[in-house]
């Protein structure tokens, strides 16, 4: 579709905003490419096409909107300064915005937050920023940043819920529909406090109302959700931080108007199966991302039969992963395909037990990655924490039989949150 048809006929004031934030970025964000996806094309015998905001100049889509807010501000108001309250990637935008206008900024970040973004967020700003890490979750590094701005006379730039911030995000919408060779069917857009998903709904509200917009949010976040379910934003009493640039537990007041009558669907997504997305993309297409960046992928096969044949877009938005966050990945990608299980197990206090464990219990392709053992010389029997990958989900059964069998069962560590969080 070209820019000119796009304008045609379209009266919006919301749309013309949109446009004017293209031409303040056109300097400033790369365009990113809207390439097929061969793999995945083949697998849902659609043309599944990703819009690759992983390769934006902060490796995310974030710079769009912080850039154009402050690009919209008054010498007066950046004169003061501003403050923004990130997980990794607005922040990241915000900060180079701050060095490349050469105005100063504070940075509020959750203590979590992973070392390559906070690395990343101080290059970007260099002597320009400072960032202060506090509380546990992005709203808790919020909360702080406000109190922050009562003490300053700064500008707080908001994450998602502003009208600028959503105009810039916006842009990456009409990027897909210039570059789109036909009609775009579907488009999966992922979601934290929703300031992406509401620029895309805004710019294919007017341009490409036949697309079925479908937000994405990880299951343990799922603040739109939440929302559309109750009709305005709600606050979720506790989220998983795991998903870093999708933890948010109240999406804005502005970004749920702007998706509420717009978004087609609502999916959420396992932390397991993000973690099984990360490692496919990479393995098969040598793609990086974080797991907010996999989510519009992984919530693809829920929508098999529906996309069978038709054009689908999904929006690849960040690939800010820490590599040191990549055994955990694994590991929740292994425990969701129900590879990966760990046990207590009881051992007798004899020469020999293990090795009939290895032997008589332990299937041909089972394999120990985790075993820790206390001897107790008051006990006949010592318990050890075991844990054991298998090569195909249905060897799950027959593992269990043979420990049973054998007496070293003692409990199934999987199904208890509170364990499992002290083993991964």
């Amino acid at each position: 579709m070209t820019k000119q048809m796009m304008r045609e006929g379209v009266s919006s004031s919301v749309l013309e905003n949109v446009y004017k934030a293209e031409e303040r970025l056109r300097n400033v964000v790369v365009k990113t490419p809207l390439a097929v996806n061969n793999n995945l094309s083949a697998i849902y015998e659609s043309n599944i096409y990703f819009k690759r905001e992983d390769l934006q100049r902060v490796r995310s889509y974030k710079i769009r909107g912080a850039y154009n807010k402050m690009a919209t501000m008054s010498e007066e108001e950046l004169s003061k300064g501003v403050v923004c309250a990130s997980a990794g990637n607005h922040a990241q935008g915000v900060a180079f915005a701050c060095q490349t206008m050469k105005v100063k900024g504070t940075i509020f970040m959750p203590l979590p937050t992973p070392g390559q973004k906070l690395e990343q967020v101080k290059m970007f700003g260099g002597e320009y920023i400072d960032v202060i890490l506090f509380g546990d979750t992005f709203d808790a590094a919020k909360d702080a940043a406000m109190r922050f701005l009562e003490d300053h006379n700064s500008v707080f730039i908001h994450p998602f819920d502003d009208p600028a911030i959503i105009e810039g995000q916006a842009t990456t919408a009409l990027e897909i529909l210039e570059q789109s060779e036909g009609m775009v069917d579907y488009l999966f857009v992922p979601i934290g406090g929703g300031g992406l998903a509401a620029g895309v709904c805004t710019v294919f509200q007017y341009l490409s109302p036949q697309t079925k917009i479908i937000g994405v949010e990880p299951s343990a976040a799922a603040s739109m959700k939440k929302a559309l379910e109750k009709g305005k934003p709600v606050l979720l009493e506790k989220i998983s931080r795991f998903v870093d640039g999708a933890a948010v537990q109240q999406v804005g007041d502005l970004t749920f108007e702007r998706c509420k009558n717009i978004l087609y669907d609502m999916a959420t997504v396992d932390e397991g199966l993000v973690c099984e997305t990360i490692l496919s993309l990479y393995n098969k297409d040598a793609i990086v991302v974080e797991p907010a960046g996999a989510l519009s992928v992984a919530a693809l096969d829920r929508y098999r039969e529906e996309i069978k044949g038709k054009n689908v877009v999904c929006i690849i938005s960040g690939s800010n992963n820490d590599i040191t966050r990549m055994e955990e990945i694994k590991e929740k990608a292994l425990l969701y395909a129900g590879l990966k299980h760990y046990f207590l197990v009881r051992f007798p206090q004899r020469p020999g037990a293990l090795k009939t464990f290895v032997i008589d219990v332990l299937g041909p392709d089972d394999d120990i990655t985790y075993f820790e053992y206390t001897q107790k010389n008051s006990k006949e029997k010592g318990i050890a924490v075991v844990g054991i990958a298998l090569k195909q989900n249905k060897d799950f059964t027959p593992l269990i039989d043979k420990m049973k069998q054998y007496d070293f069962f003692v409990n199934y560590l999987n199904n208890d949150p509170s364990l499992m969080n002290l083993l991964i």
